[in-house]
């Protein structure tokens, strides 16, 4: 399954293409990060696959959106907020809106940031990317017992958890096809 996530970003690339065409750069310094987009300060990035009775979520935010800073947690008040979010991170039922009668467990979970203690992929310096950048990276694959009831994805849990969060890269695969999407608080649902 996990290759199905590592194939999306280029099954959607057309899709990203054109709204990279579209999209004004709010940074001077755009960079990417991984396969599923730019760090940029208020967007996250999500990509979500649904092959049959497994549901996998992979999301990529900036720390900002979600902890407030992107510094190494020194203080004893830092340190005390990066698990406190990883503490949420690691609930995704809590954070993604599924239908109850998908009856869907969690089966499997990553969670990766500098911020957690882990080595960043390409840092030198153990902070972040070349321009101070931190980025949180959760993988989830949840197991469910009635795939055919889940209908939508709805995300405004997420929002609400972490509300310096204003908009989601959305690009999912579902029994309907594939879509991209940009996901903001008042437009947090996605069917399926």
């Amino acid at each position: 399954m996990r290759r199905l996530l590592l194939a999306l970003p280029f099954a959607l690339l057309p899709l990203a293409v054109m709204a990279h065409d579209d999209h004004d750069h709010e940074h001077d310094h755009d960079h990417a990060h991984g396969s599923l987009g730019a760090h940029e300060h208020g967007v996250a990035h999500l990509n979500a696959v649904l092959d049959g009775n497994v549901l996998e979520l992979e999301l990529e935010s900036p720390a900002m959106n979600l902890v407030g800073f992107e510094h190494a947690a020194v203080s004893d008040a830092d340190k005390a907020k990066v698990a406190a979010v990883r503490a949420q991170l690691e609930q995704p039922l809590k954070l993604f809106g599924l239908a109850a009668a998908g009856n869907c467990k969690e089966s499997d979970e990553e969670l990766q940031s500098p911020l957690f203690g882990d080595k960043p992929a390409k840092d030198d310096d153990g902070d972040g990317d070349e321009h101070g950048h931190s980025d949180i990276h959760a993988h989830y694959r949840l197991e469910c017992a009635n795939p055919e009831k889940l209908k939508a994805l709805d995300l405004a849990p997420l929002f609400k958890t972490f509300p310096a969060t204003q908009k989601i890269q959305l690009q999912l695969i579902g029994p309907n096809g594939q879509q991209g999407v940009e996901v903001t608080p008042g437009n947090a649902t996605i069917n399926f």
